[in-house]
C-alpha cells in the first residue's frame, strides 16, 4: 500500500492485511494506492492545516488479484466511476480524522467492489393478471363514462 500525502510520495507501508471482498476475492495491500489530501467544508484552521481527505486508488488493469472475467464485470459495471486509465477512486472526508476517513474510504471500496461483482439475477418474466387487465379496463371505462357525463349533448352546440 503506498502512502502519499498532498503530492510527494511519503512510502510505501507494507501491510499484511489484505482487503476482504468476498469470500473468493481479497486485494492484496500491494494493489492499492491510498492518498490524503487536506479536506474541504467547515473546521477553520483544522481544515486548512492537516490532510483528513483520504482517496483509494485502484487501478483495475493492473491487479494481480483479478481474473479476466471480474476485470471485465468492474470495467463494465463501474464504467462511469473509472477514470480514463481505468483506475477506480473512492474518496471519504466524512470524519475529521484521516484514520477514520482511511476505514471509511476502505469499506466503501470493499462494498463497491463487492456490488459490482456480485452476479445479476435474471429478471423473471411475468404476465399482467387478468383480473388486473380487467380493473385496468373497468377503471377507464368508469373515466371515459365520467368525462363523457361532462360535455354538453351534441344538438345544443
Amino acid at each position: 500500500m503506498t502512502w502519499t500525502f498532498g503530492r510527494a510520495a511519503v512510502g510505501v507501508v507494507s501491510l499484511e492485511v489484505m482487503i476482504r471482498i468476498n469470500d473468493r476475492l481479497s486485494i492484496p495491500p500491494e494493489d492499492i494506492v491510498v492518498e490524503a489530501s487536506t479536506s474541504s467544508g467547515p473546521g477553520g484552521q483544522h481544515v486548512n492545516r492537516v490532510r483528513t481527505r483520504v482517496t483509494v486508488s485502484f487501478d483495475v488493469d493492473a491487479s494481480s488479484a483479478l481474473d479476466d472475467e471480474q476485470r471485465e464485470r468492474l470495467r463494465d459495471r463501474l464504467a462511469s466511476r473509472l477514470t480514463r486509465s481505468g483506475v477506480l477512486q473512492v474518496r471519504s472526508e466524512r470524519h475529521r480524522s484521516q484514520r477514520m476517513n482511511r476505514e471509511d474510504a476502505i469499506e466503501k471500496f470493499a462494498a463497491l467492489l463487492a456490488e459490482a461483482l456480485a452476479p445479476r439475477v435474471a429478471r423473471r418474466k411475468t404476465r399482467t393478471p387478468p383480473a388486473a387487465k380487467a380493473r385496468r379496463l373497468d377503471e377507464k371505462r368508469r373515466r371515459s363514462d365520467l368525462k363523457q357525463a361532462r360535455r354538453k349533448p351534441k344538438d345544443e352546440t
